[in-house]
């Protein structure tokens, strides 16, 4: 299922002011650093599990982004402009990293990078973080019909609204999976996890000194689901599996 118009994806982009103590913070959940270049000239680190991609950024940068490698930038902006999207800012030129950045109906933000900013980690299997697995990024959305056909036309698949265990409406890709949650409770974007055994997780998670936070839709069993909130402010939400 490639997804032509925006090439792939490279990492949920982050502004994280105290880098170190959120590079801390998601390695201590078991994520692994991943090798980074030289392409920004402020403080960057990537962490992954193997599936999700975060990008740490010492510099202020419009976050949280969703960052797609198009190795020609030019040609994409037109390409998209052609399909209605809107562009906030484009960086083309010989001598400058080749970037354009346009946001959805809803605002979020998503970036056009000509190449990729770090080295993936060899890993045999993804890594087994104690948020257990990486299933969507989550924004919240009141009206879900024009920012689904909006990133539909992006190439993005579009799946039937689950009203259990809340309202959510799911978008599937090659390599990154999103929904928009329709819930008055979250009121930013989440990175949500799931397993069969989140109180367990939770549990352990407790016991190490984490500050868990009831922030998520009230249909969700405080028991069994939770949210972990990143040095950074990124909510990350853990939820039990559906049976």
């Amino acid at each position: 299922m490639p997804n032509a118009a925006l090439g792939r994806f490279l990492e949920i982009s982050l502004y994280a002011p105290a880098i170190r103590e959120s590079l801390a913070f998601y390695e201590s959940l078991g994520f692994v650093q991943a090798t980074v270049g030289e392409t920004w000239p402020y403080p960057y680190a990537v962490i992954t599990d193997g599936r999700l991609f975060i990008g740490l950024h010492g510099q202020a940068v419009r976050a949280p982004a969703l960052t797609f490698v198009r190795p020609d930038v030019s040609h994409a902006v037109r390409e998209l402009e052609s399909r209605g999207v809107v562009f906030d800012e484009v960086h083309l030129g010989e001598d400058v990293f080749n970037r354009a950045v346009f946001s959805d109906p809803a605002g979020q933000v998503v970036n056009l990078w000509e190449a990729r900013t770090f080295s993936p980690p060899q890993m045999e299997s993804p890594a087994a973080t104690t948020c257990g697995y990486f299933t969507e990024y989550a924004m919240p959305a009141r009206e879900t019909q024009v920012v689904c056909a909006f990133w539909e036309s992006l190439g993005f698949v579009g799946m039937e609204e689950q009203l259990l265990p809340f309202a959510r409406t799911e978008l599937t890709s090659d390599h990154l999976d999103i929904a928009f949650y329709r819930t008055r409770t979250l009121r930013q974007p989440v990175l949500t996890f799931e397993d069969d055994h989140m109180r367990e997780r939770l549990t352990r998670l407790r016991e190490r000194g984490f500050n868990l936070s009831d922030e998520m839709p009230d249909t969700l069993d405080e028991s069994l689901n939770a949210v972990l909130i990143a040095p950074e402010g990124t909510r990350l939400l853990l939820m039990q599996s559906a049976a």
